[in-house]
């Protein structure tokens, strides 16, 4: 089992960037992919982005391409998720997930969660 720890979330104002990173503990991210979804107030939870942690290939949601960024450092064992251009309507918790099968699932109903970093853009 992974726990994940999400940190990097805070108030920015649009047009700005943040770092969001997500952590493991009790096991490194060799054997999982990893996803960051985001839940606005009122909306359902969201994929955002995902990236297979071996060789490193990408996935985003029609939404972000092009402003949002993930990218992993194994010796760090950590994810991160790269904000540009921060609008408003990013403003929601911001979720990271894993998961051991593939990268179907971990974009749809990954197995583990972090407790979420919040995501405040002000206009």
């Amino acid at each position: 089992q992974v726990q994940l720890v999400e940190s990097g979330g805070g108030l920015v104002q649009a047009g700005g960037s943040l770092r969001l990173s997500c952590s493991a503990s009790g096991r490194t991210f060799s054997s999982y992919n990893i996803a960051w979804f985001r839940q606005a107030p009122g909306k359902e939870r969201e994929f955002v982005a995902a990236i297979r942690w071996s060789g490193g290939s990408t996935y985003y949601a029609d939404s972000v391409e092009g402003r949002f960024t993930i990218s992993r450092d194994p010796a760090k064992n950590t994810v991160y998720l790269q904000i540009d251009s921060l609008k408003p309507e990013d403003t929601a918790v911001y979720f990271c997930a894993a998961d051991s099968r593939s990268m179907m699932v971990v974009n749809k109903s990954p197995s583990y969660w972090g407790q979420g970093t919040q995501v405040t853009v002000s206009s």
